[in-house]
């Protein structure tokens, strides 16, 4: 097998550069070739991506959620879909959570030698794909709020220092969603759909959504208040609420299409994009991925 590793330098406080050697030589040891390439400026990993189809059986992702995002933006629409690995080396690094790789990048590189793979659903928005979460409103703001001083300065807590700091400022608006589960049309704070359980680095957000059912977990908070959001802390994973009374619905689809009043934008894996309407679908075990055991 021919691995391909695609290398943001500059994530995780540059992490990741001190030890790529070392995880080089160890891949050498588990695959036929391992190519490394250092990306100097966004969209040069997508471009690698789309020249390595047919040339390499695995692409690792060494970065952020912002490097996998854009590694999986350019993956998913070939035709000839490498397997794909993750070397975590960002802020969060949510799907990594997911798949049960280990946050140390040294400990991920010997679950990536295993070659443990399965197959994984990728969700989809217009013509733009994510692994983990689609979400608008309060998500959208609470990212937006990050002080990158923070960011730099406390990791993952700086998520929740954000949090704290916007709860107070979300501002409701009109939505308009229909899926072949459920609909609701009214004033909403936040619209989170997950496809990964993992948001700013814990479950707390989105519980055990699963990234192999060929479902998205979909959370819709109409106010701000502390009863809508101690029931969306606590809700099961296999809980579904479709009262149109309460503050908090949460339902699974294949498919859900959103409309807004004013236009929202869109927070997809922490990348700001894209704007409603939206209309978002799973491609159910659409990636082989290399994943660990936690």
């Amino acid at each position: 097998m021919k691995a391909a590793v695609i290398l943001n330098p500059n994530a995780g406080n540059k992490k990741l550069v001190n030890e790529i050697d070392f995880i080089c030589d160890r891949l050498n040891t588990a695959f036929e070739t391992v190519t490394l390439y250092k990306t100097e400026q966004p969209g040069e990993g997508a471009d690698l991506v789309r020249k390595l189809e047919g040339k390499a059986d695995v692409i690792i992702g060494a970065g952020g959620d912002g490097t996998i995002y854009e590694l999986i933006n350019a993956l998913a629409p070939l035709q000839q879909r490498p397997a794909f690995a993750i070397l975590p080396g960002g802020t969060c690094n949510d799907f990594s959570r997911a798949i049960g790789m280990n946050q140390n990048p040294l400990k991920a590189v010997e679950q990536i030698i295993e070659k443990q793979t399965e197959a994984v659903d990728v969700g989809k928005h217009g013509e733009d794909y994510f692994l983990n979460f689609w979400g608008i409103g309060l998500v959208a703001d609470v990212s937006e709020n990050i002080l990158e001083e923070n960011k730099e300065k406390f990791g993952k807590l700086s998520y929740y220092m954000s949090v704290g700091r916007t709860l107070n400022q979300a501002e409701p608006f009109q939505l308009k969603m229909t899926s072949e589960k459920a609909s609701y049309e009214g004033e909403a704070v936040m619209v989170l759909i997950g496809n990964g359980p993992f948001l700013g680095g814990t479950r707390a957000m989105l519980g055990n959504s699963s990234f192999q059912d060929g479902l998205l977990d979909v959370f819709v908070i109409k106010e701000m208040g502390i009863e809508p959001v101690m029931a969306w802390l606590q809700t099961s994973p296999d809980e579904e609420q479709l009262n149109p009374e309460s503050n908090l619905m949460h339902f699974r689809a294949k498919e859900v299409h959103i409309e807004t009043t004013p236009e929202k934008t869109v927070d997809c894996d922490g990348e700001k994009e894209t704007t409603t309407p939206s209309t978002i679908k799973v491609l159910h075990n659409h990636i082989n991925m290399i994943v660990g055991n936690g």
